[in-house]
């Protein structure tokens, strides 16, 4: 006969992994107890399933306010990689909402996150510069590791990271150079940024030049270009076989094209036939850059009579369905038949 029985020992976890959640608003507090834990084990637990949580808004704000982040701040200095690479996952997640974000900023988690440029464990790493690109994608937390002064740290670590930290770190300069371009020019990042433009990868060769159009901005950078021979690279990128590629080449061409030095250097480099190839590209970013580029080139007295030759490809695009489009292609052809 059966019999309904009451064991005296308590029910073994689902998930032995990570740590009970309390109930309601006891959660987060209990788990920020235990990510202070003497308890190895204990800590781990806390952080699976406190990466867990923080993938909602509410409970990442709800982190912030219980003060979880000097536990976490801690933690990315744990013996344990575990730890480290859990702590560095939940701060990622944190820094995917504006609160978090915001909260990073006023309590200095940056410098925090800088201790882990040089951590043994690859993920660890990943996760702490994919944080920092994550807080570069606003206007602040550019700024934030502009004044932390990780720009230069960021630039040198370019040549030895691994392909995947590269491209982030790429599209971490490409937001902070926005704020600043000083520290990155004096760390040496155009010759480095130079290598990185003739690598095997499409995203890092994409991710440099893009990173180039952010440093050409002031005449010293454009200056540094011309000097280190870079416009030349820049022109047979234009002939790369991936879209992305040629963009943003065709895009740091327009901007060190301004100064008359940088004019000439692309006129010898014979960049304005594959520019004019890229005005037919299907791609809106293709197109309009090399419009652009076009432009630039055209100011100069050699290259307008060169391009005098191909207005009707110009004229062509002022039938553009993009207004954009329209528009540069209309100063393009006004610069190129302007007479004094």
């Amino acid at each position: 006969m059966a019999h309904t029985r009451i064991s005296n020992k308590m029910p073994p976890h689902i998930e032995p992994a990570r740590a009970p959640i309390a109930f309601g608003r006891r959660a987060i507090p209990k788990l920020n107890e235990e990510l202070a834990s003497e308890d190895l084990v204990t800590r781990q637990c806390a952080l699976a399933s406190l990466c867990d949580l923080v993938h909602d808004p509410e409970r990442a704000y709800e982190t912030i306010e219980t003060g979880c982040l000097e536990n976490l701040k801690r933690l990315l200095r744990d013996k344990d990689s575990v730890v480290r690479r859990k702590t560095t996952e939940v701060l990622y997640e944190l820094s995917v909402h504006n609160v978090g974000r915001d909260a990073f900023l006023q309590n200095d988690v940056i410098l925090s996150l800088a201790e882990l440029l040089d951590e043994p464990v690859d993920i660890c790493r990943v996760n702490m510069h994919k944080t920092l690109e994550m807080l570069s994608e606003f206007t602040p937390g550019a700024a934030g590791i502009v004044d932390a002064g990780l720009v230069p740290q960021l630039v040198l670590k370019l040549p030895s990271e691994l392909v995947e930290i590269q491209e982030i770190i790429l599209d971490t300069l490409h937001f902070c150079l926005r704020v600043n371009v000083s520290q990155a020019l004096a760390s040496g990042a155009i010759s480095i940024l130079k290598e990185k433009l003739l690598h095997n990868s499409v995203a890092i060769r994409s991710k440099a030049a893009q990173a180039l159009m952010g440093i050409c901005v002031p005449l010293e950078g454009k200056n540094e270009v011309c000097k280190q021979n870079i416009i030349p690279i820049l022109v047979r990128l234009l002939k790369d076989r991936h879209p992305e590629v040629a963009a943003k080449a065709a895009g740091s061409l327009m901007i060190a094209t301004i100064t008359t030095q940088g004019k000439y250097a692309a006129l010898k480099a014979m960049a304005i036939p594959p520019l004019l190839q890229l005005v037919s590209s299907p791609v809106t970013e293709v197109s309009l850059n090399a419009i652009k580029a076009i432009t630039t080139l055209a100011e100069a007295p050699e290259g307008r009579q060169e391009l005098l030759n191909h207005v009707a490809v110009l004229e062509s695009k002022q039938d553009h369905s993009s207004e954009i489009i329209r528009r540069a292609a209309g100063t393009a052809v006004r610069v190129i038949t302007w007479k004094p």
